[in-house]
């Protein structure tokens, strides 16, 4: 006997309807993920099943081109989007989104994530969250093997097309052009994002692909990753995308002639027809309304402050909690052999799933109030928060008096374990720290701009840098970290969180902090990254002193080339890209809050040698960490040893 679930029927009858399709979609490539694998017959295969229906039957129902649907919870839940291209009707969206979704099993069987792209459609899907974040990685290209006559000219008025068409796309995710090229060619060009992406995170990827686009001057192109696309050829590929006039207002139809009465079969069939069609209507009205009125609620609770007072409970990521005898096993009891370090909030542990996936369990401290605030901060803040640079929470736990957090496993542990270490930081050379460097100023550049919060880490530093297997940094712990609105700039408070050395001097004494407070601590960061030493550790001969100051002295005395660390002197990498991080380093620790560029400000001097640097003013001083009567602490991936944390209690009454 065959059982066969509600949900394998639909997906049945969406291939049904898929293969009846006369055309098939143009194929091009897919890639199966490297996440893992499920086992047949298990609840992720069921999910997958149930999300892919839903997506062809949804696109059967919609004109929108652009469709999403997550099935399951936990670690069987399943998340899918299909993205149609802008410029294809809605018939052949369908029809690609139906062949898709027959063909993406078959060609990753078992595959716990997978990317399907065709020339109409992308198909992606996976365990992990696919909204609101940039996926860059595979990237693919395919190209003409003719090329222009005029090179140079023909690269040039490329690249006008597409900067152009950059800037269309990064506010309405698509866009299409030409341009005269050499010879009396005509270029025709066409890029597409993610519609969930936001604008910044669009102009990137784009950067990415432009950035791939070859110099030989080849005709023609196509260029993808998951998140957006772009091509171009000598002849026009695209279709002109022309609104599309309301249908006129349908007209009463006038009675039938006595001589042809309806008979009683015609009146029941048009009863039955009226009464799905209001019923239907009812159904998705109330859809629509259940989703905005949960979407406001959801933004009511997001939106409180995390900090000094109203954190709310964590109702809103329920979906994220996992089970306390799962975790359990995974950890092995959270047997000292998998603790991977211990903190003042708790000690945490490296755990591996049944289906193989590693991740890392932070176990908060039992009766710690404190700790407990800054686990509700963890949930509620960075289940928010989508980017390649910042640790992904996976999920959360709460049993009685444990508490605990999931997150994904970084096998590189931490970027103080690898730069403070006199043998083990020959592993990065400048390539890698350099790599290291721009990618924590994007990650706390989406905090404070990019992403749909506004958020100061207030805590930023290299025990706080986690490094994944290809050296890539993800910004970790944001138990101290501080949600601002959009429209506020700078807050205070009486309760001072952080580590001295990193600490801005205006938050230090005042508790005043800003998104300005994050640049000084970066500051701090890239000069210790530049130098593989700790500011406030310095070892200037048989001397210590900090580093701030050391690296200004010989700035101003043009010796900066002391400050970088002796490993990379005698090493192949840009001397010149190390002086200007230094000077990038000294413009972010100026004592004058006014004075220090923003995060968007950094990463522009990163990225472009062209732009002249301003003159840096002397560096805030340094505070050493000789507080009396205070409460150390360290957060989240830290260890024991590295107690800098200090919790300073100005006003008894907070």
């Amino acid at each position: 006997m065959v059982v066969t679930s509600p949900g394998m029927l639909v997906f049945a009858f969406c291939v049904f309807v898929g293969s009846i399709s006369v055309t098939w979609s143009k194929y091009i490539i897919h890639s199966c993920g490297t996440s893992g694998n499920y086992t047949n017959n298990s609840t992720y295969e069921k999910n997958l099943d149930r999300a892919l229906a839903t997506l062809a039957t949804t696109a059967n129902l919609s004109n929108s081109g652009f469709y999403n649907a997550s099935v399951g919870e936990n670690l069987d839940r399943v998340n899918t989007l299909v993205l149609c291209r802008n410029d294809i009707l809605p018939d052949v969206c369908r029809r690609c989104v139906n062949d898709s979704v027959n063909r993406i099993r078959e060609l990753c069987p078992n595959q716990n994530e997978a990317v399907e792209w065709y020339d109409e459609c992308t198909l992606r899907y996976s365990n992990r969250f696919l909204l609101n974040k940039v996926e860059t990685e595979p990237i693919w290209s395919y190209f003409n093997s003719n090329n222009a006559t005029d090179v140079p000219q023909f690269n040039q008025d490329l690249r006008k097309l597409f900067d152009n068409l950059k800037v269309q796309a990064s506010q309405e995710k698509f866009a299409t052009g030409n341009i005269s090229g050499p010879d009396l060619l005509t270029i025709y060009g066409l890029v597409q994002c993610s519609p969930d992406l936001s604008s910044t995170q669009c102009n990137d990827c784009l950067d990415i692909l432009i950035g791939e686009l070859s110099s030989s001057g080849t005709i023609g192109m196509q260029i993808f990753n998951p998140s957006c696309k772009l091509i171009y050829e000598l002849t026009r590929f695209f279709n002109e995308i022309t609104p599309v006039d309301p249908p006129p207002p349908m007209q009463q139809l006038p009675p039938p002639p006595p001589s042809m009465p309806p008979g009683k079969n015609n009146n029941t069939i048009r009863t039955v027809i009226i009464s799905a069609v209001v019923i239907s209507g009812v159904i998705i009205l109330l859809l629509v309304m259940f989703c905005v009125l949960r979407r406001k609620t959801k933004h009511r609770l997001i939106t409180g402050r995390l900090q000094d007072g109203s954190v709310g409970d964590i109702s809103s990521v329920e979906s994220l909690q996992y089970d306390f005898s799962t975790v359990e096993f995974a950890t092995n009891k959270f047997s000292d052999s998998n603790k991977l370090g211990q903190g003042g909030f708790g000690a945490v542990y490296k755990g591996t799933f049944e289906n193989g996936q590693e991740v890392a369990v932070k176990r908060l401290s039992r009766g710690s109030v404190q700790g407990e605030q800054e686990f509700k901060n963890e949930i509620l803040l960075v289940a928010q928060l989508q980017h390649r640079n910042l640790v992904r929470l996976l999920g959360f736990c709460l049993k009685g008096t444990e508490r605990l957090l999931i997150y994904e496993f970084v096998p590189n542990a931490s970027l103080d374990h690898l730069i403070f270490d006199p043998v083990k930081r020959s592993i990065l050379d400048w390539e890698r720290r350099y790599k290291i460097i721009g990618g924590i100023a994007r990650g706390i550049l989406y905090l404070h701009e990019d992403s749909r919060l506004r958020i100061i880490h207030r805590d930023l530093k290299a025990g706080n840098v986690l490094l994944d297997g290809e050296m890539n940094p993800k910004i970790a712990d944001f138990g101290m970290a501080r949600l601002f609105n959009l429209d506020e700039t700078q807050g205070i408070t009486n309760r001072i969180v952080g580590t001295y050395g990193y600490m801005a001097p205006e938050y230090a004494l005042y508790g005043q902090f800003s998104v300005k407070s994050d640049v000084f601590s970066f500051g701090v960061l890239l000069l210790e990254i530049v130098s593989g030493q700790k500011n406030h550790s310095f070892q200037n001969g048989e001397s210590l002193g900090d580093l701030a100051s050391f690296a200004w002295k010989n700035w101003r005395e043009g010796t900066a080339s002391n400050v970088i660390d002796p490993i990379l002197r005698n090493s192949s990498g840009s001397i010149h890209e190390m002086m200007r991080c230094i000077h990038i380093g000294l413009l972010c620790v100026q004592e004058d809050v006014r004075d220090r560029p923003t995060m968007a400000s950094v990463v522009l001097m990163l990225n472009s040698f062209s732009l002249t640097l301003q003159v840096p003013s002397e560096p805030a001083f340094f505070m050493q960490s000789n507080v009396t009567n205070s409460n150390f602490e360290v957060p989240l991936f830290s260890d024991s040893v590295n107690s800098g944390v200090i919790n300073v209690n100005k006003d008894s009454t907070h």
